[in-house]
């Protein structure tokens, strides 16, 4: 049994200490991250791991040990048992208290899921430049009253939940709602911006996601009340536009999905990020029974140079080959990143040109 713990490695290989109390904290990511600020990797202190969501580079304290040090990863428990740190020096195991975990709740089933996010969505609205942001992107107001966009509260959130709570919705185990000190229930408080509802292959909201008002990086980010009382995770699932079909693209991204479905009629699938697949292995099972006989992916053109894209690109080729689903890949110019912006220009040059 080891002896050791990642707050005992933490130390050995320069990072910086988390919080008192803390379960889990991100640092930069030496494999993926490039200015100082940007902290992509989460460390879990109680189980002992870490990962990255966007290039996918994870593993346990020797992995960690390893890639700060240069140490032979089958090297570093020997080094670790020897007593010795990266620099020679003898080194001893410190006990150190574990962080108070705070209660949290099962994720609940997905019909109660997408009643409760009904719920919440009627109460809310969305704000007009959040409306022209969507309306640049080529949907129509119809469009986005169908897809219930909203803009996400950025007050009166208890009131919110306890107004859903006196009608008698369940908010245990829905990513987003949590308990105040005082046992209130509310929702997060989160980045102002447009709410988007996730959905399964019937419709069904399963999570929300927040495209963010000015940032340049992680601008689409998981509705999570992970580490508040009584709150739930998220998790990466799949967003479905359009019923199935024999063809389906494949693409990054729910609002993506929705705005190449609406100006193309196409059934969209979309993954959360080309390096988080968790969720879609179920969904292509889904979707084979229901005859999908073609796959076409549509990932932003920087996927062509962009190492951390296609490492999770080659993990999403070996996946599809798996289900034995004919598949091909959309390219188009490379002045347009994403494939939704690229036929919406497309769209508008067709109207000047018909004037």
């Amino acid at each position: 049994m080891d002896i050791f713990h990642m707050l005992d490695i933490i130390p050995l290989i320069g990072l910086p200490y988390p919080k008192p109390g803390s379960v889990s904290y991100n640092v930069p990511c030496p494999c993926c991250d490039t200015e100082p600020k940007q902290k992509h990797l989460n460390i879990n202190l109680k189980k002992d791991v870490f990962r990255c969501p966007r290039c996918g580079f994870s593993g346990g304290i020797f992995d960690l040990y390893a890639c700060y040090t240069g140490v032979p990863r089958d090297q570093v428990r020997e080094a670790l048992i020897a007593g010795l740190n990266v620099e020679g020096n003898p080194i001893k195991p410190q006990k150190h208290p574990m962080p108070e975990e705070i209660p949290e709740c099962p994720l609940i089933d997905i019909d109660t899921r997408s009643q409760t996010y009904e719920s919440l969505l009627c109460k809310l609205s969305l704000a007009s430049d959040h409306r022209e942001n969507l309306h640049n992107r080529g949907l129509t107001d119809e469009a986005i009253e169908k897809l219930e966009y909203r803009t996400t509260p950025v007050f009166g959130q208890t009131a919110i939940a306890k107004q859903m709570v006196n009608e008698g919705f369940y908010l245990s185990g829905i990513p987003g709602f949590f308990k105040t000190k005082d046992g209130t229930w509310s929702f997060t408080h989160e980045s102002r911006g447009i709410l988007i509802p996730v959905r399964d292959e019937h419709s069904r909201i399963q999570g929300l996601q927040i495209r963010r008002d000015n940032v340049s990086r992680r601008k689409f980010r998981w509705v999570s009340s992970v580490g508040k009382t009584d709150g739930c995770k998220a998790e990466g699932w799949v967003h479905l536009a359009g019923g199935p079909a024999p063809e389906i693209i494949l693409t990054e991204g729910p609002m993506k999905a929705d705005v190449i479905h609406f100006l193309t009629g196409l059934t969209v699938l979309a993954v959360p990020g080309v390096n988080n697949l968790s969720h879609l292995e179920t969904m292509l099972g889904t979707l084979k029974e229901s005859g999908v006989q073609k796959i076409m992916t549509a990932f932003d053109m920087d996927f062509l140079n962009n190492p951390h894209v296609q490492n999770g690109y080659k993990n999403l080729i070996a996946m599809l080959n798996g289900f034995e689903i004919p598949f091909g890949s959309y390219v188009w110019d490379p002045q347009y990143k994403g494939l939704d912006d690229y036929i919406w220009q497309y769209l508008i040059q067709s109207k000047q040109t018909d004037i």
